[in-house]
């Protein structure tokens, strides 16, 4: 936890921000697997936490804009609960812990939201996406669950993006503890992978080293020898000589803030001819977007300029032919490249997501539908204290090129010939954390192995 002014500045600025009504910001409840005492691991809602910083199930914050009054509303534990838990502190302990001085049980919070509404005071919530905030909203304002989204408020929605999406010194060294982790994360997998290993080995390194340095994961982690399944969740394949292994995965700290990094790398000693070529493809691009971030260009003009990378680059292999800027226009790059070129991180890995990308990367502009950058999550022009990610990628999935060739798309530009001998490639990644400074940017995090030569040097 930050010191209590953090969360106080925090409140004010939000408060001010929005015309009048109530704010309403609902923390998370546990979550159980398969009956009600056997529960995940608790995860507190990110704004919840950005504003009443306390990682305790079960909590309600309120800020009320027009009597200037913050409340926090949950129930106390009981005996019975201390003899599985141990002793908790009270709800208003906890509250001065961050400023807040009124509090009160969620009953009252009840009686307090249906008054709110019978005098028909502005309620303002965000888009939940748990199910049993779903029903709670129901319960309080007489909101279909279904149609929570739509009642969402988007003058909420912005104010706390344009404040969580510029990080102060104190997020940055969060952060940055984070990526250092995530680092250590991705250098003992370089150096654990080999033949006869399972993937579910270096998950299980991955987890250790985050739970060792006071936190965990920051998303279910990617260990997979196929590169080319974006959000690989299976662990369960054996690694044997010639495989490429790409593992993406990030370290959260105890406060809940993410880093996030992405390797490729090869199970046998050194990369193949072939995977070398594709690496470095990879890596140009990685690196030419890294040389343009700076504030006021829009991360869609870089994703654009990656585009390019990776095709002339498939152009000099003979798989795409053509012009470039007309091929990524076309969408037909999106045979090799088929995702985003990266997102914003701070709190959330996929910084503030449940917001609605609409509003967190673009603008409120609407998105485009193509295939491909219909997947890019950030668009707008970058600003100073923005953290973002950038990880190009180049993927052959087997069942998108035979698709798109019995469908016939794109045969003025793709070679569909010479493609079908990559088709058991994989995919390569490569992905690192930055912030946008006043002048450019800054790496976050100690360096991470990334050429070829320094990736096969962690294996030597």
């Amino acid at each position: 936890m930050f010191d209590v002014s953090t969360y106080l500045n925090r409140r004010h600025n939000l408060r001010t921000g929005i015309d009048s009504g109530i704010i309403l910001l609902m923390g998370n409840d546990e979550s159980p697997m398969n009956y009600a005492d056997n529960i995940y691991r608790f995860r507190q809602d990110s704004t919840f936490l950005y504003y009443f910083a306390l990682n305790r199930a079960g909590l309600v914050g309120i800020i009320d804009v027009d009597q200037n009054k913050h409340y926090l509303f949950g129930n106390d534990f009981t005996i019975d609960d201390f003899v599985f838990m141990g002793f908790q502190p009270t709800l208003s302990e906890l509250a001065e812990t961050v400023g807040v001085k009124e509090t009160g049980t969620l009953s009252k919070l009840d009686n307090y939201l249906k008054d709110a509404v019978a005098k028909g005071r502005s309620i303002h919530f965000l888009p939940p996406y748990r199910a049993d905030n779903k029903i709670k909203l129901w319960n309080w304002l007489g909101i279909n669950p279904k149609e929570t989204k739509k009642f969402a408020s988007v003058e909420l929605i912005k104010s706390i993006v344009a404040q969580r999406e510029i990080k102060s010194d104190k997020e940055l060294v969060e952060i940055e503890k984070a990526v250092d982790t995530s680092v250590d994360m991705h250098i003992a997998a370089m150096r654990m992978v080999r033949p006869g290993l399972m993937e579910s080995d270096i998950v299980s390194k991955v987890h250790e080293i985050g739970q060792q340095a006071g936190g965990y994961v920051s998303f279910p982690v990617i260990a997979t020898i196929h590169g080319e399944t974006l959000h690989n969740p299976f662990y369960g394949n054996k690694l044997k000589e010639g495989d490429m292994f790409l593992l993406d995965c990030g370290a959260e700290t105890e406060m809940g803030y993410a880093g996030d990094l992405s390797s490729t790398m090869p199970v046998s000693p050194q990369f193949s001819t072939l995977q070398k070529e594709i690496y470095n493809i990879v890596l140009e691009s990685h690196n030419k977007s890294i040389e343009m971030l700076k504030p006021g260009i829009p991360f869609k003009d870089i994703y654009y300029a990656a585009c390019g990378i990776i095709v002339d680059g498939m152009k000099s292999l003979g798989l795409i032919k053509g012009d470039t800027a007309e091929i990524v226009q076309s969408g037909a790059h999106a045979i090799f490249f088929q995702c985003g070129l990266g997102h914003q991180m701070g709190l959330d890995v996929h910084d503030m997501e449940d917001l609605g990308e609409v509003y967190v990367g673009y603008e409120g502009k609407a998105k485009s539908t193509q295939f491909g950058i219909k997947s890019l999550r950030l668009a707008k022009p970058l600003i100073p204290g923005m953290v973002v990610t950038i990880e190009p990628g180049i993927y052959f999935i087997p069942s998108l090129i035979d698709m798109w060739r019995a469908e016939k798309c794109f045969t003025d530009f793709i070679n569909y010939d010479k493609l079908e001998a990559y088709k058991d490639f994989g995919g390569i990644r490569n992905e690192e954390d930055f912030v946008i400074t006043k002048d450019g940017y800054k790496l976050l995090g100690k360096k991470k192995p990334k050429t070829i030569e320094d990736v096969e040097k962690q294996k030597s």
